[in-house]
């Protein structure tokens, strides 16, 4: 039988595809650590936001005694639901959890999205909306934020009553620079002919009380993302969950992978949600951090930073180049984010460390 030629192969590729961008993730200590011939215990790591004090020891108690890790999870996470419900005080049928925000990000562009549907994004933003737009087949409309990184609200309403769009995707606090959505744009747009959906996997480090999953309750067009990455430290086990309107769930029970959250995964965030004033104190350290990181990069002379109600400080790079100072720092043992995109690419982002961490990155600035 003869062999398939990959060009005939590659030719069966959707077009779209094959001329798409992959996303730019961000790697683990390990694999830096072998490229720069470095120990990972020689790195600092700023560059994704990653809780620094890791999770709280009841969920690594949880993981070290897990029960059935043969057996498939529990489908609808209703273990994990039934916690997020007292969590958040909203409903378990208003819950799904996922493998990380991320998922529902893609789950909620497969609920809506057929090729051509309008998707209304606001760069600088997270990068994963038009990533799974792009996924999706979608048409991307960018509005652009302003330069203080505010959103265009007006721009905002004119693309989604033109282009009549399905999706609106915004950051609260925004990714990459922290800033804070208002609640009068929010109701603005909500009152809109669009989905809204809201991500919050940050929301704990401008104060809980302050997130909007509750008004998932009152509006039948919004939704919001929550992640356990960032404040309860289980980046790597991949576990987040989302607020959704009545009218949605039945419909997105539909479509998910029916065992999309594992066990360990599961366990862990039961287990942080048990214990939270452990990880308020972890939270409290961050910011008051956050603040500290900020007031030391005043001080350096080539670096604007920006306000931030988040884990990291955007700053604006000045007289030298940006991408050459990430570089820089590389060599130091020391990773921070650069964004090679309009708007971004004369500015670096410092995830909050451990104080230790900020000082050598100070002294690693001056050097460099």
């Amino acid at each position: 039988m003869a062999k398939t030629k990959a060009a005939d192969v590659e030719a069966l590729v959707r077009p779209d595809v094959v001329t798409m961008d992959p996303y730019a993730p961000v790697y683990p200590f390990d694999v830096i650590a072998s490229r720069l011939g470095l120990e990972e215990s020689e790195l600092v790591k700023l560059d994704a936001n990653e809780n620094p004090y890791g999770p709280p020891p009841a969920a690594k108690e949880a993981l070290a005694v897990l029960r059935y890790p043969h057996i498939y999870p529990d489908p609808q996470s209703r273990a994990l639901r039934a916690a997020l419900a007292e969590f958040t005080r909203l409903p378990a049928e208003n819950l799904l959890a996922g493998a990380g925000a991320d998922e529902l990000i893609d789950l909620v562009m497969r609920l809506f999205i057929e090729p051509g549907d309008v998707v209304v994004n606001c760069p600088p933003t997270f990068g994963m909306y038009a990533f799974d737009a792009a996924i999706a087949g979608a048409e991307l409309v960018s509005v652009r934020r302003r330069p203080d990184f505010s959103v265009d609200a007006d721009g905002v309403e004119q693309a989604v009553r033109k282009r009549g769009a399905k999706l609106l995707f915004l950051a609260c606090p925004n990714n990459p620079d922290g800033g804070w959505l208002p609640d009068e744009d929010l109701e603005r747009f909500v009152g809109l002919p669009v989905i809204v959906v809201l991500d919050e996997a940050y929301v704990e480090f401008a104060g809980v009380e302050r997130s909007r999953i509750r008004r998932v309750l009152e509006h039948d067009n919004l939704i919001v993302l929550r992640s356990f990455s960032k404040w309860a430290g289980l980046a790597g086990l991949r576990v987040g969950f989302g607020g959704f309107p009545s009218l949605l769930l039945p419909h997105l029970w539909k479509i998910k992978q029916p065992y999309n959250v594992s066990i360990a995964a599961a366990q862990a965030a039961i287990a942080v949600l048990k214990d939270p004033a452990y990880l308020e104190g972890h939270i409290e350290r961050m910011v008051a951090e956050r603040e500290r990181l900020t007031d030391l990069l005043s001080g350096v002379s080539y670096l604007r930073p920006y306000p931030s109600q988040s884990t990291f400080v955007l700053c604006k790079v000045v007289g030298r180049n940006a991408s050459e100072l990430k570089l820089a720092l590389e060599g130091e043992g020391i990773l921070i984010r650069y964004f090679d995109k309009p708007g971004l690419d004369d500015h670096v982002r410092f995830s909050v460390g451990r104080p230790d961490q900020t000082d050598r990155l100070l002294q690693a600035l001056r050097r460099v």
